[in-house]
Protein backbone atom coordinates (compact mmCIF):
# COMPACT_ATOMS: atom_id res chain seq x y z
CA UNK A 1 0.00 0.00 0.00
CA UNK A 2 2.65 2.26 1.15
CA UNK A 3 4.89 1.37 -2.41
CA UNK A 4 1.75 2.54 -4.75
CA UNK A 5 0.75 5.51 -2.53
CA UNK A 6 4.59 6.78 -3.10
CA UNK A 7 4.29 5.83 -6.84
CA UNK A 8 0.65 7.99 -7.21
CA UNK A 9 2.18 10.87 -5.55
CA UNK A 10 5.80 10.80 -7.44
CA UNK A 11 3.46 10.77 -10.54
CA UNK A 12 1.58 13.69 -9.48
CA UNK A 13 4.95 15.54 -8.66
CA UNK A 14 5.83 14.23 -12.34
CA UNK A 15 2.57 16.18 -14.01
CA UNK A 16 2.97 19.22 -11.90
CA UNK A 17 6.89 19.97 -13.04
CA UNK A 18 5.64 19.01 -17.13
CA UNK A 19 3.32 21.72 -16.27
CA UNK A 20 5.29 23.95 -14.77
CA UNK A 21 7.65 23.45 -17.77
CA UNK A 22 4.85 24.61 -20.03
CA UNK A 23 3.50 27.65 -19.05
CA UNK A 24 4.94 31.44 -18.64
CA UNK A 25 7.64 32.51 -20.81
CA UNK A 26 8.94 29.14 -21.55
CA UNK A 27 5.81 28.27 -23.35
CA UNK A 28 6.01 31.16 -25.23
CA UNK A 29 9.49 31.45 -26.15
CA UNK A 30 10.74 28.22 -27.62
CA UNK A 31 14.31 27.38 -28.82
CA UNK A 32 15.30 28.92 -32.51
CA UNK A 33 17.76 28.22 -35.08
CA UNK A 34 18.31 28.84 -38.91
CA UNK A 35 17.35 31.93 -40.74
CA UNK A 36 16.49 35.27 -39.62
CA UNK A 37 16.13 37.64 -42.43
CA UNK A 38 13.77 41.15 -42.87
CA UNK A 39 14.99 42.25 -39.60
CA UNK A 40 13.14 45.98 -38.82
CA UNK A 41 14.11 46.70 -35.58
CA UNK A 42 16.03 45.46 -32.82
CA UNK A 43 16.71 46.32 -29.02
CA UNK A 44 17.06 45.09 -24.68
CA UNK A 45 13.07 45.41 -24.41
CA UNK A 46 11.52 46.05 -20.64
CA UNK A 47 14.12 44.31 -17.54
CA UNK A 48 14.53 41.46 -19.91
CA UNK A 49 18.42 40.47 -20.75
CA UNK A 50 17.43 39.21 -24.39
CA UNK A 51 18.33 41.19 -27.32
CA UNK A 52 15.11 41.40 -29.41
CA UNK A 53 14.85 41.58 -33.45
CA UNK A 54 11.71 42.34 -34.59
CA UNK A 55 11.17 40.31 -37.86
CA UNK A 56 8.71 40.09 -40.79
CA UNK A 57 7.65 36.82 -38.53
CA UNK A 58 7.54 37.99 -35.20
CA UNK A 59 9.99 38.20 -32.42
CA UNK A 60 13.53 36.69 -32.21
CA UNK A 61 15.40 36.94 -29.14
CA UNK A 62 19.32 36.15 -28.33
CA UNK A 63 19.94 35.80 -24.51
CA UNK A 64 22.84 34.48 -22.69
CA UNK A 65 24.45 32.40 -25.95
CA UNK A 66 21.45 31.18 -26.99
CA UNK A 67 18.12 32.18 -29.33
CA UNK A 68 14.54 31.69 -29.19
CA UNK A 69 11.87 32.77 -31.14
CA UNK A 70 7.90 33.22 -29.14
CA UNK A 71 5.59 30.12 -30.38
CA UNK A 72 2.69 32.78 -31.05
CA UNK A 73 1.96 36.29 -32.59
CA UNK A 74 3.94 36.07 -35.66
CA UNK A 75 3.33 39.72 -36.41
CA UNK A 76 5.44 41.86 -39.25
CA UNK A 77 6.60 43.96 -36.51
CA UNK A 78 7.80 47.41 -38.23
CA UNK A 79 9.38 50.59 -36.72
CA UNK A 80 9.66 48.62 -33.64
CA UNK A 81 11.16 50.50 -30.53
CA UNK A 82 12.74 48.92 -27.74
CA UNK A 83 11.64 50.34 -24.14
CA UNK A 84 12.35 50.43 -20.37
CA UNK A 85 8.75 48.35 -20.12
CA UNK A 86 8.83 46.26 -23.18
CA UNK A 87 8.51 47.54 -27.24
CA UNK A 88 6.54 49.96 -29.07
CA UNK A 89 5.75 49.04 -32.55
CA UNK A 90 3.98 49.23 -36.15
CA UNK A 91 3.60 46.59 -38.60
CA UNK A 92 1.04 44.24 -39.69
CA UNK A 93 -0.78 41.60 -38.04
CA UNK A 94 -0.11 37.69 -38.45
CA UNK A 95 -2.73 35.76 -40.79
CA UNK A 96 -4.33 34.23 -38.05
CA UNK A 97 -4.82 37.52 -36.05
CA UNK A 98 -8.33 39.18 -35.33
CA UNK A 99 -6.28 42.29 -35.07
CA UNK A 100 -6.92 45.14 -37.68
CA UNK A 101 -4.43 45.62 -40.61
CA UNK A 102 -2.06 47.99 -39.91
CA UNK A 103 -1.52 47.68 -36.83
CA UNK A 104 -0.65 51.39 -36.41
CA UNK A 105 1.12 52.06 -32.91
CA UNK A 106 1.04 49.10 -30.12
CA UNK A 107 2.72 48.32 -27.29
CA UNK A 108 4.04 44.97 -25.79
CA UNK A 109 4.36 45.04 -21.91
CA UNK A 110 5.01 41.25 -21.52
CA UNK A 111 7.62 40.48 -24.29
CA UNK A 112 5.22 40.18 -26.68
CA UNK A 113 2.30 37.94 -25.82
CA UNK A 114 -0.11 40.76 -26.06
CA UNK A 115 -0.34 43.81 -27.53
CA UNK A 116 -1.87 47.31 -26.44
CA UNK A 117 -3.48 49.37 -28.51
CA UNK A 118 -2.02 53.14 -28.60
CA UNK A 119 -3.09 54.68 -32.01
CA UNK A 120 -3.77 54.40 -35.64
CA UNK A 121 -4.72 51.18 -35.26
CA UNK A 122 -6.07 49.72 -38.66
CA UNK A 123 -4.82 53.12 -40.21
CA UNK A 124 -1.42 53.29 -40.53
CA UNK A 125 1.75 51.77 -40.51
CA UNK A 126 4.95 52.96 -39.18
CA UNK A 127 8.16 52.26 -40.77
CA UNK A 128 10.04 55.67 -39.16
CA UNK A 129 9.52 56.08 -35.32
CA UNK A 130 11.11 56.71 -32.69
CA UNK A 131 10.20 56.05 -29.03
CA UNK A 132 12.08 57.53 -26.19
CA UNK A 133 13.49 54.55 -24.13
CA UNK A 134 12.68 55.91 -20.85
CA UNK A 135 10.15 58.50 -21.64
CA UNK A 136 8.31 56.74 -23.63
CA UNK A 137 7.76 60.24 -26.01
CA UNK A 138 6.96 59.01 -29.97
CA UNK A 139 8.58 60.60 -32.79
CA UNK A 140 7.70 59.87 -36.23
CA UNK A 141 7.05 60.14 -40.08
CA UNK A 142 3.71 59.80 -40.84
CA UNK A 143 3.26 58.70 -44.48
CA UNK A 144 -0.32 59.49 -45.54
CA UNK A 145 -3.04 61.54 -43.97
CA UNK A 146 -4.65 59.62 -41.30
CA UNK A 147 -7.93 60.37 -39.11
CA UNK A 148 -5.70 62.62 -36.97
CA UNK A 149 -2.28 63.30 -38.52
CA UNK A 150 -1.74 65.34 -41.70
CA UNK A 151 1.27 63.55 -43.68
CA UNK A 152 4.70 65.21 -41.96
CA UNK A 153 6.68 64.44 -38.90
CA UNK A 154 4.60 64.46 -35.61
CA UNK A 155 5.33 63.99 -31.77
CA UNK A 156 3.71 62.74 -28.75
CA UNK A 157 4.72 63.81 -25.57
CA UNK A 158 1.60 61.80 -23.47
CA UNK A 159 2.54 57.87 -25.24
CA UNK A 160 0.03 58.65 -28.07
CA UNK A 161 -2.74 60.43 -26.34
CA UNK A 162 -2.49 63.64 -28.29
CA UNK A 163 0.10 64.73 -31.36
CA UNK A 164 1.63 68.02 -32.65
CA UNK A 165 3.11 68.40 -35.81
CA UNK A 166 6.81 68.85 -36.28
CA UNK A 167 8.32 71.39 -38.69
CA UNK A 168 12.01 70.01 -39.30
CA UNK A 169 13.35 72.24 -41.35
CA UNK A 170 16.50 71.41 -42.32
CA UNK A 171 16.00 67.49 -42.52
CA UNK A 172 16.69 66.61 -46.04
CA UNK A 173 16.82 63.37 -48.06
CA UNK A 174 14.84 59.91 -47.38
CA UNK A 175 14.52 59.07 -44.12
CA UNK A 176 15.84 55.40 -42.86
CA UNK A 177 15.93 55.78 -39.39
CA UNK A 178 14.73 58.05 -36.59
CA UNK A 179 16.26 58.02 -32.90
CA UNK A 180 14.91 60.14 -30.27
CA UNK A 181 16.93 60.93 -26.49
CA UNK A 182 15.66 58.40 -24.08
CA UNK A 183 14.75 61.19 -21.34
CA UNK A 184 15.20 64.46 -23.15
CA UNK A 185 12.89 64.58 -26.02
CA UNK A 186 13.97 68.14 -27.33
CA UNK A 187 17.58 65.65 -28.88
CA UNK A 188 16.14 63.99 -31.86
CA UNK A 189 18.16 62.41 -34.78
CA UNK A 190 17.49 61.31 -38.44
CA UNK A 191 19.66 59.00 -40.82
CA UNK A 192 18.70 59.71 -44.73
CA UNK A 193 19.63 59.24 -47.79
CA UNK A 194 21.78 62.77 -47.61
CA UNK A 195 23.36 61.89 -43.91
CA UNK A 196 22.75 62.55 -40.35
CA UNK A 197 20.70 64.98 -39.00
CA UNK A 198 20.41 66.32 -35.06
CA UNK A 199 17.55 68.73 -33.24
CA UNK A 200 18.15 69.94 -29.81
CA UNK A 201 14.53 71.80 -30.29
CA UNK A 202 12.35 68.30 -30.60
CA UNK A 203 12.51 68.05 -34.50
CA UNK A 204 11.92 71.54 -35.43
CA UNK A 205 15.17 72.17 -37.08
CA UNK A 206 18.22 69.50 -37.50
CA UNK A 207 21.26 70.03 -38.38
CA UNK A 208 23.90 68.13 -40.60
CA UNK A 209 26.40 66.63 -38.40
CA UNK A 210 27.99 64.61 -41.53
CA UNK A 211 29.60 65.58 -44.33
CA UNK A 212 28.44 65.83 -48.19
CA UNK A 213 27.45 63.00 -50.05
CA UNK A 214 27.50 60.62 -46.78
CA UNK A 215 24.31 58.47 -46.44
CA UNK A 216 23.08 57.82 -42.99
CA UNK A 217 21.82 54.93 -42.45
CA UNK A 218 21.19 54.32 -38.37
CA UNK A 219 20.86 56.24 -35.35
CA UNK A 220 20.77 55.81 -31.45
CA UNK A 221 21.23 57.88 -28.13
CA UNK A 222 22.26 57.07 -25.13
CA UNK A 223 21.92 59.28 -21.62
CA UNK A 224 25.33 61.01 -23.40
CA UNK A 225 25.88 60.64 -26.37
CA UNK A 226 24.59 59.94 -30.19
CA UNK A 227 25.73 56.46 -32.12
CA UNK A 228 25.72 56.54 -35.44
CA UNK A 229 26.48 54.55 -38.71
CA UNK A 230 26.88 56.39 -42.77
CA UNK A 231 28.19 55.00 -45.90
CA UNK A 232 30.31 56.98 -48.07
CA UNK A 233 32.90 55.07 -49.69
CA UNK A 234 32.67 52.48 -46.79
CA UNK A 235 30.45 52.02 -43.56
CA UNK A 236 31.24 53.91 -40.40
CA UNK A 237 30.23 53.55 -37.04
CA UNK A 238 30.62 57.31 -35.09
CA UNK A 239 29.51 58.38 -31.29
CA UNK A 240 28.68 62.16 -31.01
CA UNK A 241 29.07 63.47 -27.44
CA UNK A 242 25.96 65.52 -27.47
CA UNK A 243 27.40 68.48 -24.72
CA UNK A 244 30.83 68.88 -26.61
CA UNK A 245 30.19 67.87 -30.53
CA UNK A 246 32.89 65.85 -30.95
CA UNK A 247 32.76 62.84 -32.82
CA UNK A 248 34.82 59.27 -32.12
CA UNK A 249 35.11 56.87 -34.78
CA UNK A 250 34.32 53.49 -33.32
CA UNK A 251 35.75 49.63 -34.40
CA UNK A 252 33.84 47.99 -37.04
CA UNK A 253 33.63 44.07 -37.61
CA UNK A 254 34.49 43.10 -41.33
CA UNK A 255 31.44 44.86 -43.46
CA UNK A 256 32.45 44.16 -46.67
CA UNK A 257 29.98 46.15 -49.03
CA UNK A 258 27.75 45.91 -46.39
CA UNK A 259 26.40 49.16 -43.77
CA UNK A 260 24.93 49.38 -40.36
CA UNK A 261 20.45 49.11 -40.31
CA UNK A 262 20.28 49.01 -36.47
CA UNK A 263 22.11 50.07 -33.71
CA UNK A 264 21.59 49.39 -30.05
CA UNK A 265 23.58 49.56 -26.50
CA UNK A 266 22.38 47.42 -23.18
CA UNK A 267 21.25 49.97 -20.94
CA UNK A 268 22.49 47.48 -18.33
CA UNK A 269 25.96 47.83 -19.73
CA UNK A 270 27.03 50.50 -21.82
CA UNK A 271 30.02 48.83 -22.55
CA UNK A 272 27.24 46.39 -24.95
CA UNK A 273 26.39 47.07 -28.21
CA UNK A 274 24.60 45.40 -30.83
CA UNK A 275 24.39 45.92 -35.07
CA UNK A 276 22.17 44.83 -37.31
CA UNK A 277 23.60 45.50 -40.79
CA UNK A 278 21.40 45.95 -44.42
CA UNK A 279 22.95 42.61 -45.57
CA UNK A 280 20.93 40.66 -42.31
CA UNK A 281 24.58 40.29 -40.56
CA UNK A 282 24.17 41.12 -36.43
CA UNK A 283 27.09 41.63 -33.80
CA UNK A 284 27.55 42.26 -30.35
CA UNK A 285 30.72 43.94 -28.92
CA UNK A 286 30.72 43.77 -24.68
CA UNK A 287 34.32 45.47 -24.84
CA UNK A 288 33.04 48.95 -26.23
CA UNK A 289 33.39 47.83 -29.53
CA UNK A 290 37.04 46.74 -29.27
CA UNK A 291 35.66 43.27 -30.52
CA UNK A 292 32.69 42.14 -31.94
CA UNK A 293 30.95 38.57 -31.84
CA UNK A 294 28.69 37.54 -34.90
CA UNK A 295 25.42 36.83 -33.89
CA UNK A 296 24.34 36.45 -37.58
CA UNK A 297 26.34 35.00 -40.65
CA UNK A 298 24.48 35.32 -44.03
CA UNK A 299 21.13 35.53 -41.99
CA UNK A 300 21.67 32.20 -40.12
CA UNK A 301 21.79 32.42 -36.14
CA UNK A 302 25.40 31.38 -34.46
Amino acid sequence: MKKKRFALITTMAGLLITGCSNSGDEAFEVPFEGELSHVHGMGYAGNDDGLYFASHSGLKIYREGDWFETSDNFYDYMGFNAVDVGFYSSGHPSADSDLPNPLGIQRSLDGGKSLERIAFEGETDYHAMAVGYNSHDIFLLNPAENSLLEPGFHKSMNEGKTWEAVNAAGLEGEVSALAIHPTDSSLVAAATSTGIYVSEDGGENFDLVTQQNERGTAVFFDEDSLFYASYDSGPSLIKYTIETKVQEMLNLPDLTEDGIAFIFQNPKNIEELALYTLQGQAFLSEDDTKTWLPLLEEGNVQ
